[in-house]
């Protein structure tokens, strides 16, 4: 007799009894099994069943307008939810601000990792992330209000380390999402943006003694899926629901993007810088630190500008963009769609890029900043007003070797840019740079421990975290360093000897030229294998206009080779060099001189145009 799983989504929410723990796949806006929360919604609003649900979810669902989380938002329907991100449900976020449930907030990543521990039978996560910040049992230990008494993480010793351990936890129910399904049960993910966690999820539900159940937008004849389509095989899905096309966009902010799924690749959009604003400066000046063939996560809000005005300047080549949702390369969007990618080169599971990124993969990292204090502490997660949750923030902060915090010196100030200047027409109380953040969501002094490059970039000045805490390194022009910085800073930062005002390309409308400038740093264009005793320099990308930048350059070189002490075998990247004629004669006179005085053996790679002799 031929099986089918296909119910109703009434059918599907008399699956769930009272106190199940529930897990739900998708990230942000996307990939909401939006008809099964409405559904279990429906049921408990009419019957009071389901009630005292435990809710996990690692990057928060929702539009801040009633759709995903905030479907379980009713008093007595959810006892405890454990989210990495709160902000898209605001009415669940009033629910824990007036302590109706327990709240709690752990590292996205870690959430999703977890989801692989409790299907492998894992005791739980042992990682570094969230060491120092809320999530720490020194600290918070995750807890959001003073209902929430659980100990969700433990603070362990391992040799001289220290580490969180994240125990796992049964799941009774996983509400996943697919594109199509034959009645078995198998699912395939072909226009969905994200696959998130859904095979880790259902594998963790199914181990759990569980059950999972699967919303799709269509259904077909059984053995019509190719195998190597089948994302969720059938062995795991309990249930299938068919779910309404309103109740299954592709993200709450596109019905169906082709774009996303690769199904199209769709045209580059024509450079549209829009007008300069404080905003524009603040990703303006942080374009300016991309560097060649860097590896870059993007955060949600000013942050996404970066990425704008990097397709702007004729980046996007030089660097590749990721999304901790799973995306790699390509334009990411914005909104209720962020997380999902246009043209990506590939999209992964979520637990994949947090692994990733926690083993130090990205290079760079640019995130937004709501709260900054003296000792560099940054607070996104927590306001008085509202809960917001850190998502990956805290997995991608405490891992990128190079961090860029963005966001106004001043909430709510206004300012206009003329003849190259900024100026402040409308003052504001509000403080961003305070004296003690109201949560840390990244720790400072942590982050120095660790030698991570850390700045902090406003519209006004750009600070670096220093041995002595915040040293203010550049001042927008027009501005008093008194009246218009220090004056509205809750505490008074270092000032650095060399403090300059930013470059006077970010305050003046059209193209910066970055493309044509370098956006590698000298320090980083000359590496010593010391096992091999091989020197490798990078000139890719460098612009060298006159004899002064190659005497520049040239300098640079010989500390190193100095440094090394003996002479090497050199290998040298010359991919995108460009080489003006005033300064064609002493950069061969450079190479010549270089040649003969440091290197054993040269060796040099390109793309195919003519090169000087050696390096």
């Amino acid at each position: 007799m031929r099986r089918t799983k296909v119910i109703g989504a009434p059918d599907a929410a008399r699956i769930v009894l009272d106190a199940d723990t529930i897990a739900i796949n998708g990230f942000a806006g996307i990939g909401c099994p939006e008809a099964l929360a409405k559904a279990l919604e429906e049921r408990f609003q009419a019957t009071g069943s389901p009630n005292g649900l435990t809710l996990v979810c690692a990057a928060g669902l929702g539009d801040r307008g009633g759709r995903g989380l905030d479907h379980f938002a009713h008093k007595g329907m959810v006892h405890r939810v454990i989210a990495g991100h709160w902000g898209l449900a605001p009415r669940l976020g009033a629910m824990a601000r007036a302590e109706q449930l327990e709240a709690y907030c752990l590292p996205q990543g870690v959430i999703s990792h977890l989801y692989r521990e409790i299907a492998g039978g894992r005791p739980g996560v042992l990682t570094r992330v969230g060491l120092h910040t809320f999530v720490d049992p020194h600290h918070e230990g995750g807890r959001l209000n003073s209902r929430a008494t659980g100990e969700l993480v433990r603070r362990i010793s391992l040799g001289e380390a220290d580490y969180l351990f994240y125990p796992a936890f049964h799941i009774d129910v996983a509400l996943v999402r697919g594109t199509t399904a034959d009645p078995e049960g198998n699912v395939t993910l072909e226009r969905e943006a994200l696959s998130v966690d859904v095979l880790s999820m259902a594998q963790a539900a199914r181990n759990s003694d569980g059950v999972v159940i699967a919303q799709v937008e269509r259904l077909i004849e059984r053995r019509r899926l190719g195998f190597r389509d089948v994302v969720l095989p059938g062995a795991l899905v309990d249930a299938v629901v068919l779910a309404s096309p309103p109740d299954h966009p592709q993200t709450f902010g596109d019905d169906y993007n082709p774009a996303f799924t690769g199904e199209i690749s769709a045209p580059e959009p024509a450079p549209a810088p829009g007008p300069l604003t404080p905003r524009l400066v603040i990703a303006r000046r942080a374009a300016m630190s991309l560097r060649t063939n860097s590896i870059v996560n993007l955060g949600v809000g000013i942050p996404e500008g970066v990425g704008a005005v990097a397709h702007e300047e004729g980046l996007l080549d030089s660097i590749t963009i990721t999304v901790e949702s799973g995306a790699i390369g390509g334009v990411p969007a914005s909104g209720l769609s962020f997380g999902a990618v246009s043209n990506a080169q590939a999209v992964i599971d979520q637990a994949s890029q947090f692994d990733f990124y926690d083993g130090g993969g990205l290079d760079q990292a640019f995130l937004g900043a709501a709260e900054v204090d003296a000792d560099g502490n940054v607070n996104v997660s927590s306001f008085a007003d509202r809960i917001v949750g850190a998502g990956g923030f805290i997995d991608i902060s405490q891992n990128a070797p190079s961090l860029f915090f963005l966001g106004p010196l001043v909430a709510g100030a206004t300012a206009v840019i003329e003849d190259g200047r900024l100026r402040i027409t409308e003052e504001s109380e509000t403080r961003k740079f305070v004296d003690r953040v109201k949560q840390v969501t990244f720790n400072g002094p942590h982050a120095r421990a660790q030698h991570q490059s850390v700045h902090y970039i406003t519209d006004r000045a750009v600070f670096r975290l220093a041995e002595c805490g915040l040293e203010l390194i550049e001042i927008a022009p027009g501005l008093d360093l008194e009246r218009d910085i220090l004056a509205r800073m809750a505490f008074r930062p270092e000032i650095s000897p060399g403090l300059r005002e930013m470059d006077p390309r970010i305050f003046r409308e059209g193209v910066m030229g970055l493309a044509q400038t370098c956006p590698t740093p000298i320090e980083d264009r000359f590496h010593h294998d010391p096992a091999e005793d091989v020197v490798y320099v990078n000139y890719e990308g460098m612009t060298l206009r006159t004899g002064e930048d190659v005497e520049a350059l040239a300098a640079f070189l010989d500390g190193r080779f100095v440094a090394v002490g003996h002479r090497v075998h050199v290998i040298v990247n010359y991919d995108d060099l460009a080489l003006a004629p005033a300064a064609a004669e002493a950069f061969a006179a450079m190479v010549v001189r270089n040649t003969e005085r440091y290197a054993l053996s040269t060796s040099r790679h390109s793309q195919g145009r003519a090169l000087p002799p050696a390096f």
